[in-house]
């Protein structure tokens, strides 16, 4: 479910030139087209549909430079 719900995430707020779902999970997501600005939105908006937050530690390009990357992330947070 998380990913599907990753990707709903980036395709409303990522403000990729490419269709999200033609992206492996491995795809690097700013190679993509995602800039530094989108990614900060989509962190949030992460954050609200996960209901969590993103610790300090978190909060760098490598978290957020793949879907595979952001579920790890949220695995480690909701376990």
């Amino acid at each position: 479910m998380s990913k599907a719900q990753i990707r709903q995430v980036l395709k409303e707020h990522g403000k990729f030139s490419t269709e999200i779902d033609t992206l492996a999970d491995d795809a690097d997501l700013y190679a993509a087209g995602m800039t530094s600005h989108a990614s900060v939105n989509v962190m949030l908006a992460l954050e609200d549909s996960f209901d969590l937050e993103f610790p300090d530690r978190m909060l760098k390009r490598s978290v957020f430079e793949s879907i595979n990357a952001i579920d790890a992330a949220i695995q480690e947070l909701t376990a």
